[in-house]
């Protein structure tokens, strides 16, 4: 089954324009079959394969003359060196839409594309699935079941055993993934790592508390934490501190790129299971989140996504800026709309002088309403505010 992906105007409206395509995202999200499907002329490589990557290696030149009309270039991160030579060619032909490239690890491959393809390729991140792609396929979820089955589109292709893909996507990212990217010696205490992030969703990261715990230094799990955020395993939301005082909470808080993966280093086995647990408000929160994230990005859009929050607890989920307004979202994973959801919009409102702000509530409850100048939605009926 196919899955129309939103972000598909973007990438070819930037082929036309750019002689190289560039697509970030997670393993898995599903690039290699989108650009499969949109670019069918083209051949396609994968530099996963160890002859193939060899070849690229050792003969970059040679290796390029072998695709004189261009090429889809998989997870071309694992020889970065093909970029300065890329470079060369789309400099010698001025053609559009020449190369198309995927990777899965956006620090090195931003690194090595702003010194090689700066000006010569439109940037994009694919990641899994939205809510709103998902409505294509023939079967109803509620939110627990979202949660549980995360968003990567193979889930939703073909059956399977949803813990044992995230308990195999795992295993190859710690396996796999870190080995390559950093050299580290205990990949047990990484994986700690990661299952000790999962219990701290939605939550402020303290750095020094999760080094107590591990018993590395504080520098190391920063490092890890960056490589986590590098290869699409969590995000960090900043605070917004912008000309609201200075009682701010400076600290960023931590979410997952993907819901279903943190519901399965938190041990969640069955939907059961996540309408048990107790942090099921904060997963609610990572998905809704995600979803921000994804529906601005599959617009081409790199929105900064903050949340809010000051020494007198007023917290707001989600604050971004939309033009010259502030659009602030509070995530609550109730059925039942409480007027007390509004209470910290309100007075957020109240706080910002420079510009004005647009409220709203993301729930799971089906009324839609306006209460005081604030919009109340379905999780499922929102997009982009």
């Amino acid at each position: 089954m196919k899955i129309h992906r939103t972000i598909q105007a973007e990438i070819l409206k930037a082929a036309q324009s750019y002689p190289v395509v560039t697509i970030i995202g997670p393993r898995q999200s599903g690039k290699t079959t989108l650009v499969k499907t949109l670019f069918p002329e083209k051949p396609y490589i994968s530099l996963e394969d160890p002859d193939i990557r060899l070849f690229a290696t050792e003969d970059p030149r040679k290796f390029l003359e072998t695709y004189p009309e261009g090429a889809i270039l998989d997870e071309v991160q694992r020889v970065p060196q093909l970029l300065s030579y890329i470079q060369g060619i789309v400099d010698l032909q001025e053609k559009v839409g020449l190369f198309i490239l995927t990777g899965s690890h956006q620090l090195a491959l931003q690194e090595s594309i702003s010194q090689s393809l700066a000006g010569r390729t439109a940037l994009l991140n694919l990641m899994p699935l939205t809510l709103e792609e998902l409505k294509h396929i023939n079967k109803e979820f509620d939110a627990d079941e979202q949660i549980f089955y995360g968003f990567y589109p193979r889930l939703y292709k073909t059956p399977m055993d949803v813990v044992q893909f995230y308990r195999n996507y795992i295993k190859t990212y710690v396996e796999r993934d870190v080995k390559l990217i950093l050299n580290i010696k205990d990949l047990d205490q990484f994986q700690r790592l990661l299952s000790l992030c999962a219990t701290r969703i939605g939550q402020m990261i303290d750095y020094t508390q999760l080094a107590n715990e591990l018993g590395i230094s504080r520098h190391t799990v920063v490092e890890w934490i960056s490589i986590l955020k590098a290869s699409f395993i969590v995000t960090i939301l900043p605070p917004y501190f912008e000309n609201l005082g200075k009682r701010i909470v400076k600290t960023p808080k931590l979410y997952f790129c993907d819901v279903g993966i943190v519901s399965y280093l938190l041990g969640i086995r069955t939907v059961d299971h996540v309408a048990h647990h107790p942090l099921r408000g904060y997963l609610f929160e990572n998905m809704i989140v995600n979803e921000l994230v994804k529906n601005h990005l599959n617009l081409g859009e790199d929105i900064p996504f903050y949340f809010y929050r000051d020494t007198n607890q007023i917290e707001v989920d989600v604050v971004f800026q939309k033009g010259l307004e502030l659009i602030a979202v509070e995530i609550k994973s109730s059925k039942t709309f409480n007027k007390n959801f509004l209470k910290n919009i309100n007075t957020f409102k109240k706080l910002s002088h420079r510009y004005p702000v647009k409220g709203y509530v993301v729930y799971t409850g089906d009324h839609e309403q306006v209460v005081d100048e604030n919009t109340v939605i379905n999780y499922k009926n929102f997009r982009l505010f």
